[in-house]
């Protein structure tokens, strides 16, 4: 890493981890594997800064740690990438299995538990599919229709969130700012 922290990715420790790392990485990783609009490639780093501002909107009041463990939801992906769900699929179980041991080891390091509550679980992953929904509309040229049938139709209540690839620069200061509101 460029912390100068190696990372066994086979049996990652919480001391090897570093948020400095996780922001660069994710900030210079592209969601839509760089299909979308704009200068920028929409980054795995934005993504996680609108699933925990979508978490919030829809528990407001909601603990700053589960939102810090959305932030966190694809940290993961800062040494393996981000693969797209059906390929995730395709690979199986054990691959699952390796992306969970290294988020429990980022959970640990960030002073959340090892495994969410279902109930955390299941907020994150609703605030995901919401996400991917407005990024699949604004930035991937989904058609409304589509999107509804990959991802569901967001709750009306929530206000549409108005999505703009950023520069990885940008992307990971960002990131790294609301990390550091989130950890206090």
């Amino acid at each position: 890493m460029l912390s100068g922290r190696r990372l066994d990715l086979l049996d990652p420790s919480p001391l090897d981890i570093e948020i400095g790392d996780i922001a660069h990485g994710l900030a210079r990783l592209a969601r839509w594997n760089g299909q979308t609009r704009g200068a920028h490639a929409f980054s795995v780093a934005q993504h996680c800064m609108l699933v925990e501002r979508l978490v919030g909107d829809l528990r407001p009041g909601l603990a700053s740690s589960i939102r810090l463990a959305a932030l966190l939801h694809d940290a993961p992906e800062y040494v393996i990438g981000d693969l797209i769900s059906p390929f995730k699929a395709a690979v199986g179980f054990d691959y699952k299995d390796f992306e969970n041991r290294l988020l429990a080891a980022i959970h640990v390091r960030f002073g959340l538990p090892a495994r969410l509550t279902g109930e955390a679980t299941s907020l994150i992953k609703q605030g995901d599919r919401i996400a991917a929904y407005h990024e699949a509309t604004q930035l991937a040229g989904f058609g409304i229709v589509e999107a509804r049938s990959f991802f569901g139709r967001p709750p009306t209540r929530l206000q549409r969130p108005v999505l703009a690839p950023h520069s990885a620069e940008q992307a990971e200061a960002q990131f790294l700012e609301r990390f550091r509101r989130l950890a206090v």
